[in-house]
């Protein structure tokens, strides 16, 4: 199976990441979480944080798709992650955002944006995420009643998606990937191969 590292075209206007989608299935396969805590605010007690916070990208995760051209991996590396991240901030996205890709969103904002720099003293270990150096996280921010009731409470959404624009780099060596796979992505890729061998 083929795996492409996607990078940015820094000369093509559109490339980068233009919104943050919130999914039931993230390809990245990391869930976000939701902040509830309450806080002391004019001697009331205020209502929910209502601000999301996980993984944007991960670096050199393995991201199974399946096109015209058949099945395949993507992935990012963490320089490419780095410039996406910055370049999203740098042209003035934080309000874009959708709902599974598919319908525009008001009232979501990125009000936090960083890259993983230690893996065991970032402020994602607090919240019991366990991410890479390199990958990019980020908290928003829900300001949409609706979207915090129906999808966020109910689990509907349990994650966020990029959305953009990449140029494909080349493509890598199966061997290589696997270095940077979990244990469960092992397992479970060696699982498809023992089905994808029994039904030929």
């Amino acid at each position: 199976m083929k795996i492409i590292e996607l990078i940015l075209d820094e000369e093509q206007e559109e490339s980068g990441i233009d919104a943050i989608s919130i999914v039931e299935s993230p390809a990245i396969e990391s869930d976000f979480v939701a902040l509830n805590s309450q806080e002391i605010k004019l001697a009331e007690v205020d209502k929910e944080k209502k601000i999301l916070l996980g993984a944007l990208l991960i670096p050199n995760k393995p991201i199974y798709r399946n096109g015209n051209e058949g099945d395949y991996y993507i992935f990012f590396s963490k320089d490419t992650i780095m410039k996406a991240s910055q370049m999203y901030l740098k042209n003035g996205y934080q309000n874009n955002s959708t709902l599974e890709h598919k319908e525009a969103l008001n009232g979501l904002t990125l009000v936090e944006s960083w890259i993983v720099e230690d893996k065991v003293h970032d402020k994602s270990r607090k919240y019991g995420l366990d991410v890479p150096v390199g990958t990019w996280m980020g908290a928003v921010k829900v300001n949409n009643e609706d979207i915090w009731q129906e999808y966020v409470k109910t689990n509907k959404v349990k994650g966020f998606s990029i959305e953009g624009y990449f140029a494909d780099k080349m493509e890598r060596p199966k061997e290589s990937i696997k270095e940077d796979m979990s244990e469960d992505d092992r397992l479970l890729n060696e699982i498809k191969n023992i089905l994808t061998n029994e039904k030929e």
